[in-house]
C-alpha cells in the first residue's frame, strides 16, 4: 500500500477528519492523517483517550478493502492489531499482546488503542477508517485511565515518532497480505488459555479465554465448563 501522510496541528478527531476528507488521491494511494493533538480523541464506545500534545502518535488511516466481504470485516481489526504488535516488538517491547478486540498491551498495561469504523456496500466492504492512539513519549498520565504505559516509560528514552509511524505502515502493508494474520492474532491474545476475571451484564466470573471467532466474537469457558460467547462491549476484562 502507498500512503499519503498528512500532518496537522490539531483536530477534534482524526477519524472524523478522515471521514470528511474529499480531496482526490493518485490511484492506489491511501490517506493517513496525523495530528499533534486531538481535542476530542475517543476510544471505543464512550472511552476517552488521554494524549499529551506533541508526545504521542494519534492518527487515522483511510483504506478501501473492497476485496473483503462484509462478513469478514473483522480481518481489518486483526491486521491492524498484529501490525502494531510487530512494530512494538521491533522497538524492543516484550510481553506484547492483543486485548480483544484491538487494544495493545505490554504486560498488563495498555500502550495502544484503536477505533475502527467500517463502511459497507452491499455484501462487500467499501472503506475503512482505522484510528490509532499510541503512547510514545509521554512520561506521565494524569487521567483516571487504570493502566496506561508509554514507550518512553518502557524503554527509558524518547522515540522518533515519524520513523515509528513508517515502521507501522510497513508492518500493516505486510500483514494485510499475509496468510497467517488470523492465526497470529489468536496466538497474541492477552490471557489466551489462561484464567481471568470478567464481568458481563449479569455477574462477575472467572473464565479461560479460548478463542476469537471469524466474526470477532470472544469465546470464554467458565469454571463450570460452560461456553460463553460475547460480541464487542458485551463483556469486560477485570484487570
Amino acid at each position: 500500500m502507498k500512503f499519503e501522510i498528512i500532518h496537522i496541528d490539531e483536530t477534534d478527531s482524526t477519524n472524523r477528519w478522515v471521514r470528511d476528507y474529499t480531496s482526490p488521491l493518485p490511484a492506489g494511494k491511501y490517506v493517513v492523517l496525523v495530528a499533534e493533538y486531538q481535542t476530542a480523541g475517543k476510544g471505543c464506545g464512550t472511552n476517552q483517550w488521554e494524549s499529551e500534545c506533541g508526545k504521542n502518535l494519534t492518527f487515522s488511516m483511510l483504506i478501501h478493502p473492497e476485496e473483503i466481504p462484509a462478513n469478514e470485516q473483522f480481518r481489518i481489526t486483526q491486521v491492524a492489531s498484529v501490525a502494531m504488535c510487530e512494530t512494538l516488538k521491533q522497538y524492543g517491547c516484550k510481553e506484547v499482546s492483543i486485548k480483544w478486540p484491538n487494544d495493545i498491551y505490554v504486560g498488563d498495561k495498555k500502550i495502544c488503542g484503536m477505533l475502527i469504523e467500517n463502511r459497507l456496500q452491499g455484501s462487500m466492504m467499501k472503506d475503512c477508517i482505522i484510528g490509532i492512539g499510541l503512547n510514545v513519549n509521554q512520561r506521565a498520565f494524569l487521567s483516571d485511565a487504570p493502566n496506561p504505559v508509554s514507550l518512553y516509560q518502557l524503554l527509558g528514552h524518547e522515540t522518533d515518532r515519524e520513523t515509528l509511524l513508517k515502521s507501522f505502515l510497513d508492518a500493516f502493508d505486510a500483514t494485510y497480505t499475509s496468510n497467517t494474520t488470523c492465526s497470529y492474532y489468536k496466538e497474541m491474545l492477552y490471557r489466551r488459555g489462561k484464567d481471568g476475571l470478567y464481568k458481563d451484564q449479569t455477574s462477575c466470573f472467572t473464565a479461560t479465554l479460548t478463542d476469537v471467532l471469524s466474526d470477532g466474537r470472544l469465546l470464554l469457558v467458565d469454571q463450570q465448563g460452560q461456553e460463553r460467547l460475547y460480541a464487542f462491549k458485551e463483556v469486560q476484562f477485570i484487570i
